[in-house]
């Protein structure tokens, strides 16, 4: 494997990098792929920012997590298949073990503990991040007037509704046929298509960590989109279907999922603690999770074949300038959520500042936002 910028790395030095970033990666995956490229980007120059961007459109045209499979996909062009599960354990470890913590707690007292003196300073810092990180990728994703169309088509039609799926390979898909079918006239073009959610059906009540394997599984196989799919998949399944839990505990699960580091699929974790302990929580983070290690390891090898390909590139370009499309239009999102007063807005500025002019490493930009949210709860109770 030829590494696309830098020499081969260490498997622990991938290891730390990524342990360090699952303890800080809050914000969802906009904000995880904005982390990754500071400092994998530029400050370590793991990756170009074109190769950053192919594996971004590459996460996208398969199931599962994005963030992580992105961490996968770097933990392998950096160390090769022992970075690849290191990359990947690494950032899903620390929001596992947060999450077991408080799950076990929320079994006891009946509640989750609230996080939102943390959240009021980390989410203007989050902010900054990912626009500066969408800010730096539109010259590389938006290479011809085709490819502003389709980001800024994207943007425009997420603010009116339209699924982020169907956004993601429609942009793809129009890409290609703006530069292939039409310019060769030809219909030969084959488009990437996603798995239909065949929900799984269980006849059995009782609980089963076979069961409960199977249908995380099954989830982390056929799950495209982001937190709200993942919802309508476990609530499918776990309240509807099995029974196991209700729905204020899987809102709960959501919860404590969004409000904790790294993947939000450990919510898996949350569920399976419910279910069935400590057993439940590790069955369901692993069954959730291994699918995304399977498709990464598959998808890697072909990234180079698809931009050799016309069609293929063409796909793969469309499918970047609609990504990134999607992350300037959730940034605009979570921005009036968390631009709330003069302190917010002040912490996001300090910290756009601090990222472009100075470089500063985002990470301790994050822990800095945080610490300062705490501080103001603290001088300014209610």
């Amino acid at each position: 494997m030829t590494l696309e910028h830098g020499e081969r790395g260490t498997v622990g030095e991938v290891a730390r990098v990524f342990l360090r970033l699952g303890l800080t990666a809050f914000g969802g995956p906009a904000a995880h792929i904005g982390l990754f490229r500071n400092e994998l980007v530029v400050r370590r120059k793991w990756v170009t920012d074109d190769h950053f961007l192919d594996l971004l459109g590459a996460v996208n045209l398969i199931p599962g997590p994005n963030s992580t499979e992105m961490a996968i996909h770097l933990g392998y062009t950096r160390a090769g298949w022992r970075g690849l599960i290191a990359a990947g354990v690494c950032f899903i470890l620390p929001a596992f073990l947060m999450v077991l913590v408080l799950a076990a707690l929320y079994t006891q007292y009946g509640s989750t503990p609230a996080a939102d003196s943390l959240l009021y300073g980390i989410k203007p810092v989050i902010i900054a991040i990912v626009a500066q990180a969408v800010y730096s990728l539109l010259p590389k994703a938006f290479k011809t007037p085709g490819l502003w169309l389709v980001g800024i088509g994207v943007v425009v039609l997420y603010f009116a509704g339209l699924d982020e799926l169907i956004l993601l390979f429609g942009g793809g898909a129009a890409y290609v046929i703006a530069t292939q079918v039409i310019a060769r006239r030809s219909l030969s073009a084959l488009f990437v298509l996603p798995f239909s959610a065949i929900p799984l059906t269980q006849a059995a009540i009782p609980v089963s960590l076979g069961t409960l394997f199977l249908t995380f599984l099954k989830i982390g196989g056929l799950l495209y989109g982001g937190g709200y799919v993942l919802l309508a998949f476990l609530r499918g399944d776990f309240v509807e279907t099995l029974g196991w839990i209700t729905n204020q505990q899987l809102l709960d699960a959501v919860a404590v999922g969004q409000f904790t580091p790294g993947p939000l699929f450990t919510t898996a974790t949350f569920v399976g603690y419910l279910v069935s302990g400590i057993p439940g929580a590790i069955v369901a983070t692993v069954g959730i999770f291994l699918p995304s290690f399977i498709f990464v390891a598959i998808s890697n090898p072909l990234i180079p074949r698809m931009r050799r390909s016309k069609v293929f590139s063409a796909l793969l370009d469309g499918v970047n300038a609609a990504a990134l499309g999607l992350m300037a239009a959730v940034t605009v999102e979570l921005g009036a959520n968390a631009f709330i007063d003069p302190l917010t807005v002040f912490l996001g500025l300090a910290a756009a500042v601090l990222l472009v002019r100075y470089k500063y490493n985002a990470t301790t930009l994050i822990a800095a936002g945080g610490g300062i949210g705490l501080l103001a709860s603290l001088l300014f109770p209610g």
